[in-house]
């Protein structure tokens, strides 16, 4: 009931404006990457505008409204290896957000209050309200960001917050409305998004950020061991039609294996090769391309080093394009691309039946996750690649209407297959014979429509 309560005085609040997501609004004549269109981006708010005015609260509301077809047609509806999708042939609410920026003098805040099927699906991965008392995904599986801090006019702002944040690595925004498509690569899809800790936003001049982190871990609400996760994102846009990005990250990420580091490299180029707003034809045209590159060593792992089979390599190699052309004003536009990962020890690889656990996952959106494990042992190859376009919509610019076919291949059974993964009726409350397993297989073709709506 509390949380009902919250989300009655959010939409209640009217006569203020949202803010952008990745910098905090502060009060100074230096603003940061002021004059700079970000709006064409992947993984950016694509508005140019605000509808309402505010001083001290600013909301934010987003809606993400899909229906998804799998050519596979799993008996359960169940979608499988995948952080935007959870069921088939259903009209879901994936995901509804509430909540906005506050200020007031130097200090400032923001939450963001989350509710739909990507509550369930997004932490479903992390092992850490395993250690310790308290379930924290109960805890937190509410919110998407929460956090507040104070800035220090210095410079084009610092910013220091303490809280729970969304991720940069991966490009994609954790926010559907913002990214050119709706199920991500598999280099967004299994990197993290979100972080619980303290970033430093610093802006040494208008074109550059700087961003340390010290977070608990990967994708995690808890500590997995003794060490916290640190990293840093740098950001640079020159001008309008070009940016540069690289996060890197240094942990220890392995449940109860202390010795076992994790590190990690995203990096991304974004550039705007064609403009002309005022076209009824192509209006503009761009590209993304993103490249990661990680290993884990040490806790029975040997990073690259594949000489020794008792240590095996465990590291992470993926990359993903899209290109996208708008139309007729930006009223419409296309895109297309793609992306390949490969993960031997599938320390990054959501788990499409369960996890590396002897314990059932309380977060699992199936009665057999934890019943039939999904193998995640050193060694344990995953190699998958992935293609998509999509066409879209949008009648102005808070409200677009997307249409997407998408094809996934992996190297061994994955994807959710005509029998499911929760039993011989697809119900959770039906027996499960002896010789029962879900049924997986390595390749899957699905259509998604999604409602895609921001305020």
């Amino acid at each position: 009931m509390k949380q009902r309560s919250l989300l009655a005085i959010f939409i209640g609040i009217a006569g203020f404006a949202n803010a952008q997501k990745d910098t905090t609004p502060v009060k100074t004549e230096k603003i940061p990457f002021d004059g700079i269109e970000t709006n064409w981006q992947n993984g950016s708010d694509r508005r140019d505008s605000t509808v309402f005015k505010g001083t001290y609260f600013i909301p934010s509301i987003m809606l993400d409204i899909n229906y998804t077809h799998s050519f596979n047609n799993p008996i359960d509806n169940t979608v499988i290896g995948s952080t935007a999708l959870a069921r088939n042939n259903e009209i879901q609410l994936s995901h509804l957000l509430l909540g906005g920026d506050l200020n007031y003098g130097n200090a400032h805040a923001r939450v963001m209050l989350q509710m739909g099927t990507r509550s369930i699906v997004i932490p479903r991965n992390d092992l850490s309200p395993y250690r310790g008392q308290y379930q924290l995904a109960d805890v937190y599986r509410y919110l998407s960001e929460a956090y507040a801090g104070f800035h220090i006019n210095k410079w084009y702002g610092i910013n220091v917050d303490a809280g729970l944040f969304l991720s940069y690595i991966g490009l994609n925004s954790y926010y559907q409305v913002e990214n050119w498509e709706y199920q991500a690569s598999f280099t967004s899809d299994n990197t993290p998004w979100f972080f619980n800790g303290i970033r430093i936003q610093i802006f040494p001049s208008k074109t550059l950020k700087i961003e340390p982190w010290i977070i608990n871990g990967w994708q995690s609400y808890g500590k997995f061991n003794k060490q916290p996760g640190l990293g840093a994102n740098i950001t640079w846009m020159p001008n309008s039609n070009l940016k540069l990005l690289t996060n890197d990250y240094y942990g220890a990420d392995a449940a109860a294996i202390p010795d076992r580091k994790r590190f990690h490299s995203d990096n991304s180029f974004l550039l705007r090769y064609y403009k002309n707003k005022n076209a009824t034809g192509i209006s503009q045209a761009a590209f993304s391309l993103t490249g990661d590159i990680g290993f884990e060593k040490g806790g029975g792992v040997n990073g690259f080093n594949n000489s020794d089979p008792a240590d095996p390599a465990q590291y992470f190699l993926s990359a993903m394009f899209y290109n996208r052309v708008w139309f007729n004003k930006n009223k419409f536009a296309w895109t297309f691309g793609g992306g390949y990962m490969k993960n031997p020890g599938r320390y990054l690889v959501l788990y499409p039946t369960g996890q590396a656990s002897p314990l059932p996952n309380p977060n699992n959106p199936t009665q057999t996750e934890g019943a039939y494990p999904y193998s995640a042992n050193p060694g344990d190859q995953f190699t998958g690649w992935d293609v998509s376009t999509n066409f879209d919509w949008m009648l102005n610019q808070s409200l677009a209407i997307r249409f997407e076919l998408v094809h996934r291949h992996a190297d061994n059974p994955y994807f959710a297959g005509a029998g499911g993964v929760t039993s011989p009726t697809g119900y959770t409350f039906t027996p499960l014979p002896a010789d029962w397993r879900p049924d997986l297989v390595k390749s899957e073709d699905r259509i998604i429509f999604a409602l895609l709506f921001r305020l």
